[in-house]
């Protein structure tokens, strides 16, 4: 369980029974009941067996139930909760009731099963395969590939997906034959004289949730509506405060962060103690925003200003960072707030999910507005307008400065409008409303593949889901990114960088109850006055003065494309070379190479299309010169007659 320590840093435990062949093995970051009592794998006083990670927000609710109807508990973690509420209610009972982040693994000996289970929208990794004759699960990668019998082969299509899209899409990863168990979903194994793995089966699912709401929208009055988010986010926010370690919250200058924090300190526990980075760069700094903020709602606040070689200091630890190859550049700063918080607390509350629930990221719009006008042309029209786009000399858009910085402020940072003109033409040849969103979130063409040896028709993002017929674009988009750009990128890049730490990050907006209630409020709610976020925003304003919040999005990224020019061009140099690329097998050199050097010139900026192509080159040199601790004879823990 080496690989995997810095998961879990203060204690951890195996537990073997020969006689069916099963095992677990677990490490544990103590967040709930610091005693040898909340030690795992853990068994209940059925028999039943669980190796677990992550939070059960509500337990103290759940265990007041168990105890009505005459349980009684050893200690004080939400895994022995857990366990009884498995035992009294079965277990897709118990889920529904479980307001968390989870992955567990759990043996039934009645049942002869073991059960891979994964919170709702999938903040908590767990992969799982066949290693060898033996099937085997774990919350990284690595923890896989230190086993006997591991096959490195890489599974070309996903690295297709991870050049077009900067990450592995699951229910794929990197490695052939190993996929991530889907957010919501439950996997049945039964142990017999042969393994019999079935499919996932959802336990939840946020297509039926988003349906359900379009089709019972709020019967409340905007304010109203407001009035209940803010209820049920405070509620939200109180659940994920129960920690018997120190616990804290990033806060940058954005709303969904600021408004958690504003909630988070009027629980009137004491002072709030909140994080931020800032950059020299102003480009990319929001820390004075975030100051501003920390100093009106009288939060504890901590503040570090980095170095431009602080940041691109992290990039040789993102291989072992990340288990699979993963090209969000966010990772950088991400990781670096998570660190500078862990010095001061153990868990962190995070505003993620906010873009996707309320309508905020500027391409909904850019979409929505492009196929307005598109979608009622032919599609030979279309790619007609298209190649004119993509001939135009880029002095030319320099030129039209009025109209297109107003164009970059509708959809984005004004320094990106040369190159949302050339993603432009590109998105124009699409097919339908769908295959232009998936081309919006395209690093490379569709037809430009890069990747040798692929067989056959190449995977495209999300095409093996059927999503509901919703109304509106906009909630087709919001609902795709939740249930693919959410959980994939997002929820994977805070949890790798936060837990490379050893910091536990909790997500008060993606409790299940908020989500329902978002996708009840109508999209004139979330879209309102000209503002993306409005029900957010509206809570934000009541805690916070406006004006220490009026300003475009920034996001949360560093300034890559010149670094790639500058201090880091030597790293990229090697890895983007002709005979780096050819040594690996897996990429053809002729277009990359012409990319590398058209960004070189500073003919264009093409960071985010090299970025997943650097990322996946380093992951693998990394992999292929690094030897993880080999698989070990342990001790294991038996049964005994204490059940805990």
């Amino acid at each position: 369980m080496a690989p995997i320590a810095h998961r879990g840093p203060d204690d951890s435990g195996i537990w073997f029974d020969a006689a069916s062949g099963v095992g677990f093995g677990h490490r544990r970051l103590s967040i709930l009941d610091l005693s040898q009592r909340g030690h795992q794998p853990m068994e209940s006083a059925g028999g039943l067996r669980i190796a677990y990670n992550g939070e059960i927000y509500n337990f103290p609710e759940i265990r007041h139930d168990l105890e009505q109807r005459g349980c009684r508990f050893q200690g004080g973690s939400d895994t022995e909760v857990l366990l009884a509420a498995v035992e009294t209610w079965g277990l897709h009972r118990a889920l529904a009731r479980c307001n968390g982040m989870f992955a567990f693994a759990l043996w039934d000996p009645a049942m002869r099963r073991v059960y891979l289970v994964r919170d709702r929208v999938g903040e908590k990794p767990l992969y799982y395969g066949w290693v060898g004759s033996a099937f085997a699960f774990a919350s990284e990668l690595d923890a896989l590939r230190a086993l006997p019998g591991f096959s490195t082969a890489i599974d070309r299509g996903s690295l297709d997906l991870l050049l077009r899209h900067g990450y592995v899409p699951g229910p794929r990863s990197i490695f052939s034959g190993i996929s991530k168990l889907p957010p919501g979903s439950v996997l049945s194994v039964e142990v017999g004289e042969a393994v019999a793995v079935g499919e996932p089966e959802a336990y939840w699912s946020a297509l039926g949730v988003a349906q359900r709401g379009v089709d019972d929208p709020l019967d409340l009055s905007p304010q109203e509506a407001v009035d209940e988010l803010e209820r049920l986010l405070s509620q939200a926010v109180r659940r994920r405060l129960i920690a018997d370690v120190p616990l804290g919250a990033f806060l940058s200058g954005g709303v969904d962060s600021s408004t958690v924090v504003a909630l988070m300190q009027k629980m009137g526990t004491g002072r709030a103690r909140t994080f931020t980075i800032g950059f020299r760069d102003e480009r990319y700094d929001e820390a004075r925003t975030a100051r501003r903020i920390a100093e009106s709602l009288g939060t504890d606040h901590t503040e570090v200003y980095l170095e431009g070689e602080d940041a691109f200091g992290v990039v040789p630890e993102l291989p072992e960072m990340f288990d699979e190859p993963f090209a969000d550049s966010s990772q950088i700063p991400t990781h670096l707030v998570a660190r500078l918080t862990r010095q001061h607390v153990t868990v962190a509350l995070s505003g993620d999910g906010g873009d996707e629930l309320f309508c905020g990221y500027p391409r909904y719009r850019l979409a929505a507005d492009v196929w307005r006008v598109a979608g009622k042309l032919p599609v030979s029209l279309r790619r007609l307008g298209a190649r004119s786009l993509q001939a135009l000399p880029l002095g030319r858009w320099e030129l039209s400065g009025g109209l297109l910085h107003r164009l970059a402020l509708r959809y984005g940072r004004a320094g990106d409008i040369r190159h949302k003109v050339r993603r432009l033409a590109g998105i124009l040849e699409a097919n339908d409303s769908s295959d232009l969103y998936r081309q919006i979130l395209t690093r490379w063409p569709l037809s430009d593949s890069l990747v040798t040896g692929l067989e056959g028709e190449r995977p495209i993002l999300g095409a093996e889901m059927e999503l509901p017929a919703l109304p509106r674009y906009q909630q087709r988009m919001m609902l795709f990114d939740l249930v693919t750009y959410l959980p994939d990128d997002i929820l994977a890049k805070v949890d790798r960088a936060a837990m490379a730490v050893s910091l536990e990050t909790r997500l008060p907006l993606l409790d299940p109850e908020v989500i329902e209630l978002a996708w009840r409020m109508p999209l004139s709610f979330h879209l309102r006055d000209g503002e993306t976020k409005w029900p957010l925003r509206q809570i934000q304003r009541r805690h916070i003065p406006r004006k220490l919040t009026e300003g475009p999005k920034m996001g949360f990224g560093v300034p890559l494309a010149g670094w790639l020019r500058g201090p880091l061009r030597s790293w990229a140099d090697d890895l983007l070379s002709a005979e780096s690329l050819a040594g690996q097998d897996y990429l053809r050199p002729e277009p990359i190479r012409r990319c590398w050097e058209a960004h070189l010139s500073g003919a264009n900026d093409l960071h985010a299309a090299l970025w997943p192509i650097l990322v996946f080159q380093q992951w693998s040199e990394h992999h292929r010169t690094t030897d993880l601790p080999p698989a070990r004879e342990v001790e294991v823990e038996t049964p005994s007659d204490d059940p805990r």
